[in-house]
């Protein structure tokens, strides 16, 4: 267990454009079952292949507590073709590391996700240009606010990339404000939060104060300028639609 524990954490710190990359160089297990459905059971919803329970890979079977996340869950096996491909899986991958990892460290998880916090993209301004540093502004600017009236604090701005400390009143009100969520959402907000490289964009998303197209789009300021600017090869389009499809499935997790 404890292996298995410490390969989701080393999973979770990889790149996820690396992790799709290891994940299609495996030999695959080809498809077994017809159909693939969302089962109520005590304590939520197991799925079913042709009947029976998906285990995790610790063997424990898989309970997912949100109808609509199992119902996910369920159509991404229907979507495997001749072979189950984990990096085509998000949602299953999500739910298995919450049941396996998150529900046990939890408190560890969440100081992580605090972490992320005290070095908050939306802190790091551009000082040049000014176009970029007025887009930053416009868009992450209002998402601050909300944040620091929810958790009663004020976020330290740097300009450029050297580090200064946040308040740990700030960070204290942070993880007191994730420690009620359950492990699937925390596994998601650690998702979100990884993809973003924003805490608070993934709590703005966990809170309903921004959609998943708001929070895409704040945490990709300075791509997109770069793209507008110079363009964007096929390669880079293609780790963009991998990371976008992670996020999605952290955004239904969220939102269920």
């Amino acid at each position: 267990m404890r292996d298995y524990l410490e390969s989701l954490e080393q999973d979770a710190a990889r790149d996820p454009e690396q992790r799709a990359r290891e994940l299609s160089r495996r030999e695959l297990p080809k498809r077994f079952y017809k159909e693939a459905a969302a089962v109520a059971v005590d304590g939520g919803f197991a799925i079913h292949l042709d009947g029976r329970a998906v285990k995790t890979p610790s063997r424990a079977t898989l309970l997912i507590g949100p109808e609509a996340v199992a119902h996910g869950v369920a159509a991404e096996w229907n979507a495997q073709e001749k072979v189950i491909n984990p990096a085509s899986m998000p949602l299953t991958r999500i739910a298995n590391s919450a049941q396996d990892a998150v529900s046990a460290r939890f408190a560890e998880v969440a100081d992580d996700i605090t972490k992320f916090c005290g070095t908050d993209a939306l802190c790091y301004r551009a000082d040049d240009p000014e176009s970029l540093a007025d887009r930053q502004t416009e868009l992450w600017d209002p998402v601050l606010a909300w944040a620091e009236e929810l958790l009663g604090g004020r976020f330290v701005l740097i300009a450029g990339l050297m580090h200064q400390e946040q308040p740990e009143a700030l960070l204290a009100a942070y993880r007191v404000r994730i420690g009620g969520l359950t492990p699937l959402r925390l596994a998601a907000l650690h998702t979100a939060t990884s993809l973003t490289g924003s805490a608070v964009l993934a709590l703005a998303l966990a809170e309903g104060r921004l959609s998943p197209d708001d929070v895409w789009l704040a945490a990709h300021v300075e791509e997109d300028f770069n793209i507008e600017r110079w363009g964007q090869d096929a390669e880079a389009a293609q780790v963009r639609r991998y990371k976008r499809s992670e996020f999605d499935a952290a955004a239904l997790i969220l939102a269920a």
